[in-house]
């Protein structure tokens, strides 16, 4: 029987190698993500996600969804209000009970995702040393599958049209990052760090009056949706629900948000991510690992190898190397780029690097 396993000792495996690694978020390595950085890219959404679930949130894909096989989804945009005005809520609810509707239900979400649990509401310095709690709020949620760990703070950038007149928003706009550039300190909550949201360009911030929320462990953007909106001149339907039941469709704020970055066409953003690699080195010396397992290696009842010319001088070739565990069971695989001879006269070291 050929041998096939071989433990690792401590000299074996070197552990701790840990690498912070910041790329861009986008598909196919946009940075920024906007509709000048190649054909057929820019701000898409579906119309099959927005029959489904258009009420609550809008995805933003980077090609077209009803065209591409290789659209993605980015990001997508919420709207939520603490009182459920701006959506009216299920028909069948006498009363159109806010309860019911689907901007509570989103500010709901993110209130309990975000804050502690004896904060009922967001809270946003309004640049004087006081705060500001606002009913509503926009939401930026960037895909998981886009930043994988966290954003990279003070790496990120986003433009949002200004003004009442589409045509402009890519010249006239204004931009927003967080203060981290110039040592803005987070808070740390339930939802992990916290740095707020300014107007400013560059890592500088150019005011003092805070227009969000940044979540660089959940990939979220929270701004606060009255400053915005009378700041870029966005008119924000805040109907209560009893007033809104008798129209045919739901308000959807947030494609309002959707149509700002649209219109400015730069959203800028990268991810970090900690690497930590260990080595193993798998130490082959020349009397082990020279026989195979393969049926096709013998020949004949009695296990004749069979190529007499391998009885004293047998020949293979290492391709793949597999980790098990201590149960015997397959938990990584490497392969080599190219078969590695092995007998009697040859020993090897490979090196694996493993990465989580």
């Amino acid at each position: 029987m050929a041998e096939i396993y071989k433990f690792f000792t401590d000299d074996d495996i070197v552990p701790g190698d840990i690498q912070t690694i910041s790329q861009p978020i986008w598909s196919e390595n946009m940075n920024p993500f906007s509709q000048s950085y190649s054909s057929n890219i820019g701000f898409f959404t579906s119309s099959a996600q927005l029959s489904q679930s258009g009420d609550y949130y809008s995805n933003t894909y980077h090609r077209d969804p009803q065209t591409s096989a290789n659209s993605a989804v980015q990001y997508a945009i919420a709207y939520g209000n603490k009182k459920g005005s701006g959506s009216y809520g299920d028909p069948n609810t006498t009363g159109q009970n806010v309860n019911d509707t689907p901007t509570r239900a989103i500010y709901s979400q993110y209130r309990n995702m975000l804050l502690p649990p004896t904060d009922q509401s967001f809270t946003f310095s309004d640049g004087l040393g006081g705060t500001d709690n606002p009913d509503d709020i926009f939401v930026i949620n960037v895909a998981r599958s886009r930043f994988r760990q966290k954003i990279d703070p003070g790496n990120w950038e986003i433009r949002l049209g200004d003004g009442a007149t589409p045509s402009a928003w890519n010249t006239n706009y204004s931009t927003f990052i967080d203060a981290s550039g110039q040592g803005d300190s987070p808070t740390i909550n339930e939802a992990g760090r916290v740095f707020g949201i300014y107007s400013g360009s560059g890592g500088i911030t150019s005011s003092a009056i805070q227009f969000g929320l940044f979540y660089p462990d959940q990939g979220l953007l929270v701004f606060n949706a009255t400053r915005l909106s009378s700041s870029l001149t966005m008119p924000v339907d805040k109907r209560d629900p009893d007033t809104l039941d008798q129209i045919p469709l739901q308000p959807r704020n947030h494609t309002l948000l959707y149509r700002r970055v649209s219109g400015s066409s730069h959203f800028l953003c990268r991810s970090e991510e900690k690497v930590t690699s260990t080595h193993y080195f798998c130490r082959i010396t020349n009397k082990q690992f020279n026989f195979s397992n393969n049926p096709t290696f013998v020949t004949g009842s009695s296990g004749q190898f069979l190529h007499a010319s391998m009885v004293r001088n047998p020949s293979v070739y290492i391709t793949t190397i597999g980790m098990y565990d201590p149960s015997n069971r397959l938990v990584a695989v490497a392969k080599l780029s190219r078969p590695l001879l092995k007998g009697f006269n040859r020993e090897a070291l490979i090196k694996i690097k493993l990465d989580f």
